[in-house]
């Protein structure tokens, strides 16, 4: 199972300034993620678990180790490479939406698609389409400012899932949310990872949301202190 890995991690360390100011965020990460999984990622402020989320989604480098998507050696990958991977393999969600203010729901979820290129035809058919699969239908032309919370982070979701990406890397994705709307978007989640085999990686700092992953690793001062299926005793 492991040499079918989606994604490896191997003694990834990550430092940043330098001499007395160097502050070591990670300090060797192991990690195997295999096709489909569900993880959550938890762990106290400054454990290091977005570093890891930002090296992960190719939004920053490590300082050592490797880190292996699919069998290609991420770290030794240009800038431009790194971007064609995020754009082709990952969607992200983020806990502030990041969408644009003055655009509509559907312009939003086009926006990966314009970035690669994709006539407007197609654009717009993929959009509506992933707007339905989180429940938007009918809301194509709203602005964010006229969309609830929840729903502005379903136009998110929407967003990332419109590539089809092979994982889902969703950072305190309902932390600006009310407890029965964090349960519809991890609902939203937990079915685009089980229907669709998207792989999910989640941070979060919340144990019922937590619960949805099939796996909760927890990150201390820069390591993993714990890595369990749900459902397993601590």
């Amino acid at each position: 199972m492991s040499d079918a890995a989606l994604i490896r991690l191997s003694g990834i360390t990550k430092t940043y300034g330098s001499g007395q100011a160097a502050f070591q965020a990670l300090k060797g990460i192991d990690l195997v993620i295999d096709t489909g999984d569900f993880v959550a990622i938890m762990g106290p402020s400054g454990s290091g678990k977005s570093t890891a989320m930002n090296i992960l989604g190719c939004l920053d480098t490590p300082t050592s180790g490797s880190y292996e998507f699919e069998g290609v050696k991420v770290e030794q990958l240009s800038r431009n490479a790194r971007a064609l991977l995020r754009r082709n393999y990952l969607g992200f969600v983020f806990q502030g939406f990041n969408l644009l203010s003055r655009t509509t729901a559907l312009e939003n979820v086009e926006l990966p698609l314009i970035y690669r290129g994709e006539p407007a035809a197609e654009r717009h058919a993929a959009a509506r389409a992933a707007l339905g699969q989180v429940g938007l239908d009918g809301w194509e032309h709203h602005t964010p400012a006229e969309l609830s919370g929840g729903q502005q982070q379903r136009v998110a979701i929407a967003r990332a899932i419109v590539t089809r990406p092979h994982v889902l890397l969703a950072d305190e994705p309902t932390g600006n949310l009310d407890s029965h709307t964090s349960q519809e978007i991890m609902n939203l989640i937990s079915g685009f990872n089980r229907e669709l085999g998207i792989t999910v990686l989640m941070v979060t700092h919340e144990p019922d949301m937590a619960a949805h992953a099939k796996r909760v690793i927890r990150f201390v001062d820069g390591r993993v202190e714990s890595d369990r299926r749900n459902g397993e005793d601590a």
